[in-house]
This record gives C-alpha cells, structure tokens and sequence, in this order.
C-alpha cells in the first residue's frame, strides 16, 4: 500500500452479533472474524462457554476500544438443568461426583427454591473457571487435583423463570448481572433443594442490548466473508451504546472534539454520552464536567 494511500479495513468500525454454535471457543470466533474480514483488530466483549451457544458480540476495528463499556452489560441465558446428579466442574464435561433420587421434587419445591436465587447474591465461582487464584488459573489447579478455594463474588439476578418442567431436567431463563456464572447457579439450585444438580446446556440470548434477533449464524457469516458481503451484518459502533445519550455534534464541534477540546453542553444530562457528527457516526465518548457545563471527550474514534 503506497503511503498516504486510503485503506478501507482502517475505516471500518462496528459491532458483528454472531449466534455462536456449540463446542467453539470465543477466542476461534475472534480469529474466524479476523480472518474472514481481515481485520486485525476484533475482539469479544465477554466469553462464552466452548458448550455454550448464542449471542457473541465482536467488536471490530476501532470499535475494540468500547469494549469496557459494551461489556460491562447485563446478559440473559436460557438454561437446561439436570437434577440428582452433582459433577465436579458443574457442567456435563465432568465426571459425577454424587447423585440422589429426584422423584419428590415436585414443580412448585423447585419453583420455590428457583426464586431464592434473585437479587443481589454471593455466588463463588466453578472450580473450573479462568478465575484466577494467586496468579494461577483455577482450572489449571482443578485439573492438577489441588484444592480450589475461590471467593464468593456479589452477583446480581433480576430474575429467573421456569420455562419447562421435565424431570429430571429443567429449562430455565436466566437474566442477570455481568460475572455470574449459570454453572454455579446450577449446582447451588442444585445443593438447595438436597439432589444436587449440574447444567447440560445453555445459551446466551442476550448480551448487553444485543438479543438472538440481531444475530447472524457463524456459518452464514463465514459465507458472507467468502462472498465479501458481511458488511451487511455490521452494526455502526454507535448502535452499540444506543442506550446512552446521544449529542449530536456539528462540523466545527467535531473538530473541537477531535482534538481532545470541550464542547459546551446544552443542559445538565450529567454522566457520559456519546457524542455523534450528522452522519450518525461515533466521534467520542464524553463526559459531562458540572462545573464548566461542558461535555469533555474521555474517547475519540473519529479520524
């Protein structure tokens, strides 16, 4: 590429929601996007499980940089438990560790139980997790056979329904806070109802504002990237944040702003907005300074 010369991949920013199937990791669908698109720069804004599917959100070229704030979202999983069988890495990959009758457990006991799980909550981590103890991985000790003992972290659970009763398993919808793990949630539901429990399947619906609506199948992605059509499925990194205000900058602004300065704000929205030229396009992230009435760039995508 001469210098100077325009490169399109610099241009491009903005979200990909793939519906991710199962047994990949997040980190192979990464690098299929990076591949695929030939972009460097593509990151996820929070793993999912190899045994997981649904949504991933990818963030792509310059859009990398909102990952703090596009992951620090609520995310939503629908759930299928298997009662009176505890495993020790509370999924279906471990080996069964205890197991007891489930025939007295009826809809409602379990009902019951399911709703003592919402609200703020101490979860403590699978031993089988990427949480890390004195610097170590606690999977890595788990599978040496070393005792795990992990801190219980504060969890929100906003709420929880049971979509489908079929004994011994059962199909439920999970909305949470970013940071819980559904594994533990299977296995405590599991201890606190005295048959124990493990989760064999789940899938993440919704990850911050981005639901299964908005995503587009690996596979169909991959053809898409053969065709050189996957533009089609990228969302504008603005979209990304559409729950936050938005200001809308005019040209002189957007050079003010470009080059770290202040702009003055119109009222008093407090807290952080996005602020976008009149094509709609992300130029900053911006947060409100009281004293001054201004909105100062924290952020700034716009080249």
């Amino acid at each position: 590429m001469e210098n100077g010369a325009f490169d399109i991949r610099n241009a491009i920013s903005g979200v990909l929601v793939i519906d991710k199937p199962v047994g990949l990791t997040s980190h192979e669908v990464v690098q299929a996007v990076r591949k695929g698109s030939n972009i460097r720069r593509a990151g996820h804004t929070g793993t999912l499980d190899p045994r997981a599917s649904g949504v991933l959100v990818v963030l792509v070229g310059p859009a990398v940089r909102l990952s703090e704030y596009v992951s620090a979202s609520d995310k939503r999983y629908q759930a299928v438990i298997q009662l009176g069988e505890t495993t020790d890495t509370y999924d279906a990959d471990g080996r069964v560790i205890k197991s007891a009758p489930v025939d007295h457990i009826t809809e409602e006991d379990f009902e019951r139980v399911l709703q003592k799980f919402v609200g703020r909550i101490e979860q403590v981590p699978p031993p089988y997790s990427a949480v890390k103890v004195k610097g170590r991985k606690a999977y890595d000790m788990a599978r040496q056979g070393e005792e795990v003992d992990l801190e219980p972290r504060v969890i929100e659970v906003y709420s929880l329904e049971l979509l489908e009763w079929d004994p011994p398993e059962a199909v439920i919808d999970v909305y949470c806070s970013s940071g819980t793990y559904v594994r533990s949630l299977a296995h405590d539901l599991g201890e606190a109802l005295g048959v124990g429990a493990h989760l064999i399947g789940l899938r993440r619906t919704k990850s911050g504002r981005f639901t299964l609506r908005d995503a587009v199948p690996l596979r169909k992605l991959r053809e898409a990237f053969e065709e050189g059509t996957w533009y089609q499925y990228l969302i504008p990194a603005a979209e990304a944040l559409s729950d936050w205000p938005a200001v809308e900058l005019d040209p002189d602004q957007v050079e003010e702003v470009r080059h770290g300065h202040r702009v003055p704000a119109e009222d008093n929205p407090g807290g952080m907005a996005r602020g976008i030229n009149e094509q709609g396009e992300l130029v900053a992230l911006m947060e409100f300074v009281p004293e001054t009435r201004e909105w100062q760039p924290k952020k700034v995508f716009f080249s």
